[in-house]
């Protein structure tokens, strides 16, 4: 129990300090005190807890009362679920030197990928310190732990179908940061889980731009964009770090390929 709480609050903590990293990716510096967007107030260490914070001042600046994004709450308390998660799927293996280490990879890796999850949403575009940072992890936990033939054809299926399609389309229908993503997903994840990764990525993208179409033929229900229309560009890197996420916890095999190797 006591490291289920360790766990959850080190990834609340982690959150916090990725929340600075999607503000500032881009800029020349992460360092220096965080201060109010609104009015430049240098923040105090009780105005910065994880979560709390955000709740003791009711969403408010301290000194302006202006709004505090909700951005800041969700990725901390979604970045400490998936480091109680990941440690919980991990928790077997941590009598071994090797299994600590596996953590400690999946850890960094996920929190490359609240990065990417955000940053993309927020700006369309996924940055390239997360996403190789992503490709150099999952690479070492391809070659010390995923490392066999039906897995790098894995890494090379996944890799070059991305490719593909930003090849192919010119750009147009996904961009060249999906295409470095999925080569992180590759050594990320066995075959099975890789491919079943990008499918549900599909899957998902193309679910939710569907019932976003459809919420615009009520617009009376004032929830869907007005601007979104079949030719809208919408960020892929999300829909694939759900993917990711997605079979990494619940280790889905979609197309049985486990059973083939």
């Amino acid at each position: 129990m006591f490291l289920n709480v360790f766990f959850f609050v080190l990834g609340t903590i982690v959150g916090s300090f990725l929340n600075v990293v999607i503000l500032r990716s881009g800029r020349e510096y992460l360092s220096g005190r965080s201060e109010c967007f609104s009015c430049g107030k240098k923040l105090h260490w009780y105005e910065l807890l994880p979560i709390l914070s955000f709740l003791f001042l009711g969403g408010r600046c301290l000194s302006c009362k202006s709004r505090i994004s909700w951005q800041y709450p969700l990725v901390e308390l979604g970045t400490g679920l998936l480091f109680l998660f990941t440690f919980i799927i991990n928790r077997a293996l941590l009598s071994a030197s090797a299994g600590l280490i596996l953590l400690l990879i999946d850890l960094v890796a996920i929190s490359t990928l609240v990065v990417i999850f955000v940053y993309d949403l927020k700006h369309k575009i996924i940055p390239d310190g997360a996403v190789y940072t992503f490709i150099i992890v999952s690479l070492i936990k391809f070659f010390i732990f995923n490392l066999s033939l039906a897995n790098f054809y894995g890494l090379l299926f996944v890799f070059l179908f991305i490719f593909s399609i930003w090849f192919f389309s010119h750009g147009a229908w996904m961009g060249f940061g999906d295409v470095k993503l999925a080569l992180g997903i590759g050594a990320f994840l066995p075959v099975a889980s890789s491919i079943s990764a990008i499918t549900i990525g599909f899957w998902a993208g193309a679910f939710l731009s569907i019932i976003i179409l459809l919420l615009q033929r009520f617009p009376s229900l004032k929830i869907a964009s007005k601007t979104l229309t079949i030719k809208s560009e919408i960020p892929f890197g999300p829909f694939l770090v759900i993917g990711i996420l997605t079979a990494y916890f619940f280790g889905f095999d979609i197309f049985g390929i486990g059973l083939l190797l």
